[in-house]
């Protein structure tokens, strides 16, 4: 432990940049999973493709790669973007398109009676996503949601290999100039083991209290 005393600010500025880049990315993911989920119901087919094409793609090829390219190909095409730009936008894109299938296949399991009943009432398109479909959907996203955003936060180690000092990266330095692995290793996963532990206790919370209303009223 002494060791990990004598690095402790190293590790604390490493934490620093894995929370932050952790909020960021969180929230670029949640505006383009809300975004392209919805879009995926668009009545319009050029909106529906773009929002499949988006999803595929970034689902279907590596994180890494991505931040890579952002990094290290964009300069050559004229776009200059620092490296937290880079992991902030890598790191959205991809886990933006998971979100959005959790949001498409949480859109989907809304009983069809519900979208019924909305026709009956003669909502339009967005009152029905905005009043009916979008507040019973949101209830089944969040055990879905903390899970991503978990993976979202393991994932900014990622981001140590374009030069970002997070939280993996001052532990690879810690090691090179100790050159003493053991126990720095263990207290780096122990602290993103804390950081999972709280998120997913914060995450269930939002969820208890989104679910409160509609759950008295089904005990009703």
């Amino acid at each position: 432990m002494a060791l990990i005393w004598q690095y402790r600010f190293d590790l604390l500025v490493g934490l620093w940049w894995t929370l932050k880049l952790s909020m960021m990315s969180a929230s670029l993911a949640l505006v383009l999973s809300m975004f392209f989920g919805i879009a995926r119901y668009s009545r319009n087919p050029a909106i529906r493709i773009s929002a499949s094409v988006y999803i595929e793609f970034f689902r279907g090829t590596s994180a890494l790669a991505q931040l890579f390219w952002l990094f290290y190909v964009l300069p050559y095409m004229g776009v200059d973007l620092t490296p937290t730009q880079c992991a902030v936008l890598g790191l959205g894109l991809c886990f933006g398109a998971y979100g959005a299938e959790v949001v498409r296949a949480c859109i989907e399991a809304v009983p069809k009676g519900q979208l019924d009943a909305a026709a009956a009432l003669n909502f339009s398109w967005f009152q029905t996503m905005r009043i009916v479909v979008l507040p019973e959907a949101l209830i089944m996203m969040m055990p879905l949601f903390t899970n991503l955003l978990i993976e979202l936060i393991k994932a900014t180690s990622l981001v140590s290999l374009i030069t970002i000092p997070d939280l993996t990266f001052q532990a690879k330095a810690v090691i090179t100039k100790s050159y003493s692995s053991g126990s720095v290793l263990l207290t780096t996963l122990a602290i993103y083991l804390v950081i999972s532990l709280i998120t997913s206790t914060v995450m269930k919370r939002i969820e208890t209290s989104l679910s409160r209303g509609r759950i008295a009223e089904g005990v009703k």
